[in-house]
């Protein structure tokens, strides 16, 4: 996926018991943030940094979306012990992840293993990919994002 892209369509069973389609929420900006594993320290950091901006952020007509290959049931403990008001997606076969290029190798240990390379990403109005980030350091990420919305 590339700046400049028209994002496919997808859907995806979220928390909350829906399904979030990419495509119910033209017409709006989408913040969507790939993240490794819930109730991870960094994970858990940066889903509270966007709970704590989400009202300013939907405020500017954004819609704030978080995806990982964990199933609904662990998204639905995940939101309810940190309050996060966003939907969860659950992208257990890396269907989504994948498109973006977000489903990579990684090592831990010296094992190798597939698994999510934190990153952000904006969508604009239109459906057209404008921002990225990849490789995302949690501290600071949703000030940046932030700014990026508001601008």
């Amino acid at each position: 996926m590339n700046i400049g892209d028209v994002v496919p369509d997808f859907s995806l069973p979220a928390s909350g018991g829906t399904t979030f389609r990419l495509s119910e929420a033209r017409g709006k900006r989408v913040v969507l943030f790939f993240y490794p594993k819930d109730m991870t320290p960094g994970c858990t950091q940066e889903a509270c940094d966007f709970r704590d901006r989400y009202d300013a952020l939907v405020a500017k007509d954004v819609v704030v979306v978080g995806i990982s290959p964990d199933d609904v049931r662990s998204h639905e403990k995940f939101v309810a012990k940190h309050a996060l008001p966003f939907p969860l997606l659950a992208d257990t076969q890396a269907s989504v992840a994948g498109m973006f290029g977000v489903w990579v190798e990684k090592s831990m240990y010296g094992k190798k293993y597939m698994g999510i390379e934190r990153s952000t990403w904006i969508i604009d109005e239109n459906g057209v990919l404008t921002h990225a980030w990849r490789n995302v350091k949690v501290p600071g990420h949703v000030g940046n994002v932030w700014e990026c919305v508001t601008n």
